[in-house]
Order: structure tokens, then sequence, then C-alpha cells
């Protein structure tokens, strides 16, 4: 299977774009999709560590989410297993389609391009043990997932500008 990519290149420099994405105050101003609002933001940056994130919809409704940091090799990549979760970081269900994926492998990799700039990749899989259902969910989701994370490379950028 073809992993899920999109990249952008942001108006930063590779240090600050870094700390962005591995500092709790910076993560909790930018992270999510467009309309959604950080509340809660924990993040124990080292290899089995994770990031247990909140945040409210514009619907109003919360949801969780969380990382499981697999390598961290600053300031080039992070490598994690991403998933829904609830609110003490336990694994749940996509909470609109419960037959995405438990659990995405996530490669994400910041390479430093001329000008001070940082081009930002981003490289999803079902992660090992995914069901044949969830791969094909999966791989129906592939509009939804660059529509999510545009909003998400978005509010990173109007993050990166202020």
């Amino acid at each position: 299977m073809k992993p899920f990519e999109t990249s952008r290149v942001f108006d930063a420099p590779r240090d600050k774009v870094w700390k962005a994405w591995t500092e709790t105050d910076r993560l909790k101003q930018w992270w999510g999709p467009a309309g959604f609002k950080v509340h809660t933001c924990k993040v124990d940056l080292r290899p089995g560590g994770s990031f247990l994130y909140g945040m409210t919809a514009p619907d109003g409704t919360d949801m969780w989410g969380r990382f499981v940091y697999r390598e961290i090799k600053a300031p080039h990549r992070l490598v994690f297993i991403t998933s829904f979760s609830d609110v003490k970081g336990g694994v749940t269900r996509h909470p609109w389609n419960p037959n995405w994926p438990l659990e995405i492998h996530s490669t994400v990799m910041f390479e430093e391009q001329a000008g001070g700039k940082t081009r930002v990749t981003v490289q999803w899989l079902p992660a090992d043990g995914s069901s044949e259902l969830e791969r094909k969910t999966f791989e129906e989701g592939r509009d939804s997932m660059k529509q999510g994370w545009g909003g998400t490379m978005d509010q990173f950028a109007g993050y990166l500008a202020k």
C-alpha cells in the first residue's frame, strides 16, 4: 500500500518548525484541523513517550487523540503511532468512522530549504495489524486526509506567521 503523503514549504527555519511540532506551548496554538481548538496538550518527547491532546470541534463536541513516539531524530524526523483516544490516552475508534484504522504509522520529515524555509512532509500508513477493512477504509479516505491535513497545515502556516 502506498502511504498517504502531503508536503508543504513553510517560511520559517527548521529549528523553529521543529520546536512548533515538539513543544507543548507551541503545539497547542496550531495543532488540529481548521476550526478545532486544542484545550489539552501534554507532550512527553522521547521514544515510548506520548503526545496526548484534547480539542473541541466546531460543533462543540470534544475529541481526543494521541501519538506514541517511536523515533525522534531532531530536527529531521518524527516517527509515531497516532490514534484517537479517550481522556486518559487509551486507544479508541474514530468517532465518525468505526472502520478507520485503529492506529496509523506516521512519519514527519523536516527538510531545510533555500532562504531559511522548511519543507514538512507527512506520511501516513495503517499500522501493522490493521485489518483489510481498515486498509480499504484508509485507501478510500485519501481525499478526507488531504482536506484534514490541508486545514492543519493552514493553521500551522498562520501560527508561524505570527
